[in-house]
């Protein structure tokens, strides 16, 4: 299945674009990864908690789910096909 993101340089926000941060933790694992919101804000689902809203990836960077080390972006998709 292809998703269709690539990789860019930061979590501004981009109209037209829906945005992917990726968080590892020190030793490079994964951890997390937060999605923008149309509005420019991201959401997160922690653990088995419900969906949260915050201002920034950077917003839950800390010692559970590490730093932000990447982000991607794609257009989003055809909702009519």
């Amino acid at each position: 299945m292809e998703l269709g993101y690539s990789r860019c340089e930061d979590g501004e926000l981009e109209r037209g674009f829906e945005k992917i941060a990726f968080y590892a933790d020190a030793q490079g694992q994964v951890t997390h990864a937060a999605r923008q919101l149309t509005d420019g804000r991201w959401t997160s689902k922690l653990g088995r908690e419900e969906d949260i809203e915050h201002e920034s990836p950077e917003a839950v960077e800390g010692p559970v789910y590490g730093r932000v080390v990447a982000f991607m972006k794609r257009l989003p998709p055809d909702l009519g096909a």
